[in-house]
């Protein structure tokens, strides 16, 4: 993807807003909920990226703007080593973009379906890499509710790290979600209570069974509970009440007891803190800053010579997509001089034209950079005035 657009050269302001020029888009990896994902460099810094592009009129027609934008407002606000942190956020005439960290050792998913073993000791880490992540989470009053092999990506090291934040809450002053939102066979029991108004709301928690569920998938290549899309609410809750959960006799003792509390239907009774977690024998002996800070290495590291991700996400783009990244730039030229030889006149009464409107005055560019860069700048020149003031001081002494 994109040969050719990568040997021409575009004229960009490195000092300007940060726009679809500063990238060299080099190849497609993925597609999100609303979007695709593909591989970016950063012009000016050389710096790779993961740039997930949204077109517009899709969002609208899926009723997806308000996700979309939500997402983007709550990852400007995060900053964590286990989650897939926002750099920047744009937008044009047919897309909204944001640019993420580029996390290259694939996800979760990939690697089941690639029949990788799982051993109990590389299911501990990402257990404790998830759940220091949900800590951080719940400190801004922030559940995922969608936690799953997909959303879960490795970079090439090996640590996980959580994607995909356009369905999650923000629970503030006891306010408490009771919408059926998420992936049915990582949903949560209370999340289809709430469904058939059996209680009022869920919590933290759902995001630790989603946990639990996919700790076992990892380990058994299936799920505990044979739930798909289209399983009924009545059959889900006829599951959870009759199934007993399997857990080989060849697995380890200790993960069978966490799973096992992850699992647990009700809530109340989850591990659903850090603190609950940290005192579980099969984690109790690991250091939790030392994962925090990715000094515990992971027993599986990814592969490096080949993209862990399916390669006809670059075919679908290059053949099949009518609208290719790549031949961006001359679309929109062609369109802009379309529109001006006609002397097109925007028709109020259009809906899809008044939606297009609302998103470009709602949208909030961002640029983590340039708030990296004045922070920065910002403690520098605090750091010299008070040396400044302490040399001042003992002079005068």
């Amino acid at each position: 993807m994109g040969g050719n657009h990568s040997a021409r050269k575009h004229s960009f302001d490195a000092n300007g807003e940060v726009n679809f020029d500063h990238f060299q888009i080099l190849r497609a990896i993925g597609k999100g909920s609303f979007g695709k994902v593909c591989i970016v460099q950063k012009k000016d810094t050389k710096k790779m990226f993961a740039m997930k592009y949204m077109n517009k009129a899709a969002c609208i027609k899926k009723d997806a703007v308000k996700n979309v934008l939500r997402e983007q407002e709550i990852l400007q606000h995060l900053e964590h080593p286990f989650l897939v942190n926002l750099w920047f956020t744009f937008q044009d005439e047919e897309d909204m973009f944001m640019v993420v960290d580029l996390l290259l050792g694939g996800d979760l998913r990939y690697h089941i379906q690639q029949d990788v073993k799982f051993d109990s000791t590389r299911v501990r880490l990402y257990i404790c890499e998830i759940a220091l992540a949900l800590e951080y989470l719940r400190s801004h009053f922030i559940i995922h509710r969608d936690i799953k092999p997909d959303n879960i990506l490795l970079d090439e090291e090996g640590h996980v790290h959580i994607t995909d934040f356009n369905i999650a809450a923000i629970c503030k002053d006891g306010s408490l979600p009771n919408s059926m939102s998420g992936t049915k066979p990582y949903m949560a029991p209370e999340v289809f209570a709430c469904a058939i108004e059996e209680n009022s709301g869920y919590s933290f928690p759902v995001d630790w069974w989603s946990t639990g569920v996919c700790a076992y998938e990892m380990i058994r290549g299936k799920r505990p509970y044979d739930i798909h899309s289209n399983t009924s609410i009545s059959d889900v809750q006829h599951l959870f009440a009759v199934t007993n959960v399997y857990y080989p006799s060849s697995w380890d003792n200790g993960l069978v007891s966490l799973l096992r509390r992850l699992l647990t239907i009700h809530p109340d009774e989850r591990i659903s803190t850090l603190e609950e977690l940290k005192i579980h024998p099969f984690v109790s002996s690991l250091d939790f800053n030392a994962i925090l800070g990715m000094q515990i290495k992971p027993t599986f590291v990814p592969a490096k010579d080949h993209l862990n991700c399916d390669p006809t996400f670059e075919l679908e783009e290059m053949i099949i997509e009518a609208k290719p990244l790549h031949k961006k730039k001359k679309r929109l030229a062609k369109q802009g001089s379309k529109n001006s030889k006609d002397n097109k006149i925007v028709d109020a009464n259009d809906p899809m034209q008044v939606c297009l409107e609302n998103i470009n005055a709602d949208f909030k560019v961002y640029n983590r950079e340039r708030i990296k860069h004045e922070k920065e700048k910002s403690d520098k020149e605090s750091t010299e005035k008070e040396e400044k003031k302490s040399k001042a001081n003992r002079t005068r002494k």
